[in-house]
């Protein structure tokens, strides 16, 4: 695969699952069009727990396929979700996908942020496994890890040059989601719905899957990635100045999520 996963460790499987809240995923894909007797494709699948969560709304009937460029994913995912009505495929996403066959509905969550330069790409790609008619469902984060309320000032100005950073050597997009739209209407795609809401959306006590999502994306990228942090010695120092923040239950921490999905047109 030709651009790297910033986010590669050794727990990025662990920190995948906690994050996934089944209810939001069926939410967002119920009111997208999936249903019973569908197939459904899972691009940027992970460690496959979202491609099950899709293929049990698809029932009996349907059926669901998970797409993945990590051999270890791929292969946990076989190993906890794949049945008779879910699969797994270990293939680049960003080259066109050919023998996988044509599906009715095709989901990429939580995934171009971590490919800015491919984004669309990798939107045409799953398009290119649609059936005519079927429907291409992106959803993504906006303004990504940016937005706090209390955080010291010497605390944000490093974390927006972190932020940054991670952009500009990594790859990383924390504004995927402003362009979904924009995705699916240069593809052609018809019907095309957006929504706007929150995805982190963090006061009060600190939730343990919180803390621990958050903390390892800063040990994670810290390791994968130079990132300079000004005011700070080092990522040790800027982490326990985040964290003695992000536990504070006066602050205020919210992430917009969009969604946008369209039906194929005959192109």
């Amino acid at each position: 695969m030709g651009a790297k996963y910033i986010m590669e460790s050794v727990d990025e499987a662990k920190r995948l699952e906690l994050k996934t809240d089944a209810s939001v995923v069926e939410s967002f894909a119920r009111r997208a069009g999936l249903g019973p007797g569908m197939r459904v494709v899972d691009i940027a699948c992970g460690t496959g727990v979202t491609t099950s969560i899709l293929g049990a709304m698809t029932g009996k009937t349907g059926y669901a396929l998970g797409v993945d460029a990590s051999e270890e994913r791929i292969a946990r995912a076989r190993e906890r979700y794949g049945d008779e009505g879910t699969g797994f495929e270990l293939r680049d996403f960003l080259a066109p996908m050919e023998g996988l066959g044509s599906f009715d509905f095709a989901w990429i969550r939580f995934a171009l942020e971590y490919y800015k330069a491919e984004g669309f790409d990798i939107a045409r790609n799953a398009a290119a496994l649609l059936e005519e008619g079927g429907i291409l469902c992106l959803v993504d984060l906006d303004y990504n890890c940016l937005s706090h309320y209390g955080m010291p000032p010497r605390l944000e100005a490093a974390l927006a040059s972190a932020v940054s950073q991670v952009e500009a050597k990594g790859n990383f997009d924390p504004y995927a989601g402003r362009k979904l739209y924009s995705h699916l209407y240069r593809l052609g795609f018809e019907d095309i719905k957006v929504e706007a809401g929150a995805h982190h959306l963090i006061y009060g006590e600190l939730s343990p899957v919180d803390e621990y999502n958050w903390a390892k994306k800063i040990e994670v990228l810290s390791r994968n990635l130079d990132i300079g942090l000004p005011g700070y010695s080092g990522c040790e120092e800027f982490l326990e100045d985040f964290m003695k923040f992000f536990r504070d239950p006066g602050r205020f921490t919210y992430t917009p999520v969009i969604a946008a999905w369209g039906r194929k047109g005959r192109g």
